[in-house]
């Protein structure tokens, strides 16, 4: 029976109400100190699971030993359920069985993979087991999962939905945080409920006292004083109640027989509970399994099958800390030489190390590479760590350490990362290696936001790298400057690697240099759009897609971006796949597929936040700054992280505000690419509107030279729209808009019939106004662009129209629907599989089909076969 539990139970009989009777899906991680009566209700939520006919429940508990072994606790878990991986989509069973067995099909380790690929098969392991009813996953002691094993199933639970699956976790107070887990903390008991815990054990009124003020209310400390009764031992009060469970415990040991006590001590050392290594070490120190036999009938450990487990972590922990160094040494030195797993050998070897020793920091090492392999970041680098620790050269210890803080960059730890060059740093003074250094301190500068910063820095430690490292740093580099605005360091990276195209091109750019920079990254470009590369690790400017978006080449980066995204989705690269959809989403709102670019940028976001990446990426929230300025979200724009001063002059601007605009605009980096082109652009209309053409004079001989030189319809129609402007040529506002007929950017195509109608208006040609006002004001109406609708309304009344809302489109339909509900509508249109959806989009095929549910009714349909009825091209809105 569970005390001052009530409102806790009641949470958990929720969730699995939930599940059971409506088929949604829930996870929570209960938060407490040791022994506050976490595992209890895992317990309790076991039975009532058990109570549920068709409900399936598996259990892990994170083991403190195994935290250094890569997927141990996925092996735990998953283990019952291993026959159903043949059922999962094909990178993600490889991934899962790589997890369970630490080899791919031919018994090789795999190639490394995503890391999150893993977690991905575990939500669809769960998903396809809920069809047979409702699974609940118990997950105790959770601060001490192994990194590979924590990052897969917060993943999973994480992305749950409408799969009938709960998971329900448990960890201490001050560990396994950031998990973006709902969370229910658990209280000490009160009074009244710990007089009722502690009445079966029929203490006399003093003894029952004390008890109650040195268990302080936790149900641990309780019963093991209550069973100790009148013999509890005084002066342990000022300790935390915790270590006066521990010095319990180790008081109730030390009555045992000495082969008792060294038995158990094997066992706490190897930690696993894993029976044959325990038994061998056993045998070679002189016990065996008979030994167990006083601690088992005192509770203290439990031995079933091939397993052994004590009865709770402190257990084990009085057991190992009560124990001289002298003893424990020999008991894992006992325990490496029986272990037949090679990362447990590895481990034992360290905990008997005495000083430095170069032949087990090797084994480590190897352990670590292991790891590595199997996608298990964080495990391999606290082996390159602990290896680093044991080195005895200077230099070695410093690659190790290195090759740790790569491998947290891999986990996406920047932080750690850091600590750990900066150690090695200060162990060695080889260049190369220093180099090596200063690309992991680049790289978390620019992860942390600090372009200009990672940018000079990887380029500078570039000239210090050995060949093959200098290469991919100078490239890291330049797109790192490009990225910032960072010229100098661009044309140093450019002057160290030449004949590289992509570096080369952006620094001729970057020099005005436009003959020679364009045609090389159009040459990029339209290679990529004849071949199918390999997907990358990260989207930018290095990626084809992104030097598309610099040229203004709209086509191009659409399909190059769509096409990477399906690349990733297809092979389960999730880590790279929030960087791919932001340039996918850049081009979506280029060419004002707003909503679409909404979807795409919800879905990015979510992917970063369920990847541990944080919500707010300044890459991610910079995309919907020109969304925001398009619409004149004035306060959606100044809350973002990242916003650019082209964006907030692009709303200055609509709102009518020139000077301000103006003071933006100029302030914009002079770079000849897409972006700072429109910045361009909008500066000549700034400057004509507040009666200053001349200051807008020289910006626009910049964007004409760039519109000439990537020749792309609609920079050539803004070429034009901007020369009517300086010069009040109706010619050239004429040809701007038949240019813009055949050209993306809608938005831009419609504020050239505006600024066109609102000439022809000034021209008292009302009737010839009206045709460009109406189109315009159609599409700013589509695109929500509030402030140039306003204008476009008022200008099509000044002719003598009324300016009333155009009647909507079919698309517009598609306003009622979440961006997932879009995404999941638009795939099912093209006859897609819920289960192939379910694949793409990285969810289950319950949550697909509950999307499915919610949006036919805002679309007025019942069916799958009536969505091919509907207008779900994208659109504009």
């Amino acid at each position: 029976m569970l005390y001052g539990r009530n409102d806790e139970q009641a949470r958990i009989s929720s969730l699995l109400a939930g599940a059971r009777d409506e088929g949604r899906s829930g996870a929570l991680l209960l938060r407490g100190e040791a022994g506050i009566g976490k595992s209890a209700l895992l317990d309790h939520a076991a039975e009532l699971a058990s109570g549920d006919a068709g409900t399936r429940v598996l259990r892990v508990t994170g083991i403190e030993v195994e935290s250094g072994i890569a997927f141990a606790g996925i092996n735990q878990l998953l283990w019952p359920v291993r026959d159903r991986l043949a059922g999962l989509p094909g990178p993600q069973a490889a991934a899962l069985n790589a997890a369970l067995s630490g080899s791919g099909p031919s018994g090789d380790l795999p190639a490394a993979r995503d890391r999150f690929t893993t977690g991905l098969g575990v939500l669809t392991l769960l998903a396809d087991l809920a069809e047979d009813g409702p699974v609940l996953c118990l997950v105790d002691d959770a601060q001490w999962l192994d990194g590979a094993t924590a990052e897969a199933l917060l993943f999973a639970a994480r992305r749950l939905a409408a799969e009938a699956v709960v998971m329900l976790f448990a960890a201490r107070d001050d560990a396994f945080t950031g998990t973006g887990l709902p969370e229910l903390p658990l209280q000490r008991l009160g009074r009244d409920d710990a007089v009722r815990f502690l009445a079966e054990h029929g203490l006399s009124r003093d003894a029952r006292d004390r008890i109650l003020h040195d268990a302080d209310g936790n149900p641990l400390a309780l019963r093991e004083f209550g069973m100790a009764g009148d013999r509890l031992p005084d002066g342990s009060r000022p300790l935390p109640v915790a270590d006066r469970v521990v010095a319990r415990f180790q008081s109730r040991i030390d009555e045992l027989p000495e082969k008792t006590r060294l038995m158990l001590l094997i066992a706490a050392a190897e930690g696993r509970g894993y029976m044959p290594s325990l038994l061998s070490a056993a045998r070679e120190m002189g016990v065996g399994l008979e030994d167990l036999e006083q601690a088992e009938r005192d509770g203290l450990v439990e031995v079933s099958g091939r397993s052994i487990a004590f009865r709770h972590p402190l257990i084990r922990a009085a057991v190992y800390q009560g124990a001289v160094a002298a003893c424990r040494i020999s008991v894992h030195q006992a325990l490496a030489s029986s272990s037949e797993d090679a990362d447990c050998r590895a481990r034992h070897r360290a905990s008997a190390a005495l000083g430095p020793d170069e032949d087990v920091a090797v084994d480590l090492q190897d352990a670590a590479e292991r790891a590595r392999k199997r996608t298990g970041y964080v495990t391999a680098a606290r082996l390159y760590q602990q290896a680093a620790d044991l080195t005895p050269a200077r230099d070695a210890q410093a690659a190790r350490l290195r090759a740790a803080a790569n491998m947290m960059l891999q986990a996406g730890r920047p932080d750690e990362a850091e600590h750990l060059a900066a150690r090695a740093g200060t162990l060695t003074d080889e260049p190369a290696e220093l180099a090596r250094l200063g690309r992991v301190r680049a790289v978390v500068e620019y992860e942390r936001g600090n372009r200009r910063t990672a940018a000079r820095m990887m380029v500078e430690h570039s000239a210090y790298a050995e060949p093959d490292d200098k290469a991919a740093m100078l490239r890291t580099g330049a797109t790192y400057a490009w990225t910032a605005g960072e010229t100098p360091a661009l044309l140093r990276a450019a002057e160290a690697l030449p004949g590289d195209a992509m570096v080369g091109g952006l620094a001729h750019l970057a020099g005005d240099d436009l003959a020679r920079g364009v045609p090389l990254l159009a040459a990029l470009v339209a290679e990529a759009r004849t071949s199918t590369p390999e997907p990358r690790a990260a989207a930018g400017p290095e990626d084809a897609a992104g030097l598309a978006l610099v040229l203004g080449d709209d086509e191009a980066a659409l399909e190059l971006a769509a096409v990477e995204a399906a690349r990733c989705r297809l092979n389960g690269l999730i880590g790279a796949l929030p960087g791919v959809l932001r340039t996918q989403a850049q081009a979506q709102v280029a060419t004002g597929l707003h909503a679409d670019a909404e979807a795409t940028l919800i879905e990015a976001i979510s992917l970063a936040c369920d990847t541990g990446l944080p919500s707010g990426d300044w890459r991610l929230s910079a995309v919907f700054a020109r969304v925001a300025a398009v619409e004149g979200d004035e306060s959606r724009l100044r809350e973002m992280p990242e916003r650019s001063d082209g964006a907030l002059g692009l709303l200055e601007l609509g709102l009518g505000r020139y000077d301000d605009a103006l003071r933006h605009l100029e302030s914009v980096h002079h770079r000849y690419s897409a972006d700072a082109m429109l910045a361009v652009a909008d500066l000549v209309e700034v400057a004509v509107r507040a009666g200053q053409p001349e200051r807008a004079r020289a910006p626009f001989d910049r964007f004409r030279a760039w519109a000439d030189a990537v020749q792309q319809p609609w920079a050539s129609a803004i070429a034009l729209r901007c020369e009517a402007l300086l010069d009040d040529s109706e010619d050239a506002y004429a040809q701007a808009v038949r240019l813009h007929e055949k050209a993306t950017r809608p938005f831009e195509k419609a504020r050239t019939e505006l600024l066109y109608g609102e000439w022809l208006r000034r021209a008292r040609r009302r009737s010839d106004a009206r045709t460009p006002l109406r189109s315009a004001m159609e599409v700013f109406e589509r695109l929500r662009a509030k402030p140039w609708l306003d204008r476009a309304r008022a200008e099509l009344r000044a002719t003598g129209e009324s300016g009333s809302a155009s009647t909507p489109t079919a698309p517009v339909l598609l306003d009622r629907l979440t961006p997932q509900e879009l995404q999941v509508v638009r795939l099912a249109a093209e006859g897609i599989s819920s289960r192939e959806i379910a694949a793409q989009l990285f969810l289950s095929r319950r949550t697909v089909e509950y999307h499915l549910y919610k949006a036919y009714p805002k679309l007025g349909i019942s069916s799958r076969k009536e969505l091919s009825r509907l207008a779900l091209e994208p659109s504009t809105t």
